[in-house]
């Protein structure tokens, strides 16, 4: 089961009113529950040979495009030929695979699209974040190892 299908299960669920759904398949089995009173969705999904995971999601948006031009402002008509790279979801930001491993990109580096570019962890889940773009990083905007909101800027991107 794909991630977008597990969140517009999790989205019926919520307009549902319903309190809890379980779904078990035999590959998986996920269990939602939700409570009014904390007001967050709990999402349980137990792959076959994996433990239990959870996730607490509030209501998903669609992510469309994790890219978009830079809005020029007062004193900046030098930067509007910038792309910002958005991050798609809410999670922990990390620029590399692991603590030893050099980042996946730095300040310099020629970027394509497809090209995995950081890491984004949302409850023990690790998800790469590919380049959009065709360009060279000129600015890392989010600190590593630091929470993220959902469409918040993390790279500047030159597409000369």
């Amino acid at each position: 089961m794909k991630i977008t299908e597990i969140q517009d299960l999790i989205k019926f669920v919520a307009k549902s009113g319903v309190s809890e759904v379980e779904l078990e398949t035999k590959d998986f089995k996920i269990a939602i529950k939700t409570s009014s009173a904390k007001g967050k969705d709990q999402v349980f999904f137990q792959s076959s040979p994996q433990p239990i995971q959870q996730i607490y999601s509030q209501p998903v948006q669609e992510v469309t495009s994790v890219t978009s031009p830079i809005v020029p402002s007062k004193g900046a008509t030098d930067e509007s030929k910038y792309i910002i790279i958005k991050s798609p979801m809410v999670g922990t930001f990390y620029r590399a695979s692991s603590p030893d491993k050099p980042p996946f990109v730095n300040v310099g580096d020629e970027v394509v699209p497809g090209k995995v570019i950081c890491i984004i962890e949302a409850m023990k889940l690790f998800n790469e974040v590919e380049c959009d773009v065709k360009g060279k990083i000129v600015k890392v905007l989010a600190n590593d190892i630091s929470p993220i909101e959902y469409d918040q800027p993390l790279f500047l991107v030159d597409p000369s």
